[in-house]
């Protein structure tokens, strides 16, 4: 059985996922489009973050991101680092993962979540995967500015 929970993003083996990570954002994208985090940036107040595991093994991550709203009337969520591993790819963690942080952000109210993703064909499941759970394309939020690397989604919630 899949178990999410909060977790810590230097623990060694979420520090390696997140790492991997970080160098292939890095060998897909240019790098002032890269807008990934890493763990120490994962770790901020802000921001909480959870691991998909099934006994013990780590199979996936991911992070929501407390946003302000431009009205002061609502928080807003981003979604970070979402990631899940090689032998797990194909398993559903990921569609878990999203399914638990969706879940969090309703319990805390929030108006909507936003995430940003690539544009190149290595981001194409990711892209599906946000459009499948309700996600629509929209305009850059939270100071990211339009780049043709970028597409930005949000969910209404």
């Amino acid at each position: 059985m899949i178990h999410i929970a909060h977790d810590d993003p230097s623990r060694s083996d979420v520090h390696l996922l997140l790492s991997e990570h970080l160098a292939d954002m890095f060998a897909t994208s240019p790098a002032e489009s890269v807008h990934a985090l890493d763990h120490a940036a994962l770790s901020g107040t802000l921001i909480t973050f959870w691991t998909a595991r099934e006994e013990g093994e780590l199979l996936g991550c991911g992070a929501l991101k407390l946003l302000d709203s431009p009205h002061g009337t609502a928080n807003h969520g981003e979604i970070k680092s979402m990631r899940t591993t090689a032998s797990a790819r194909g398993r559903g963690v990921a569609t878990l993962l999203l399914t638990h942080i969706l879940d969090e952000a309703r319990r805390r109210n929030y108006g909507r979540v936003f995430l940003e993703t690539g544009t190149e064909e290595y981001f194409a499941p990711a892209r599906r995967l946000y459009a499948r759970n309700g996600f629509t394309e929209c305009p850059p939020f939270a100071g990211y500015a339009l780049d043709p690397n970028s597409v930005f989604m949000e969910l209404r919630l």
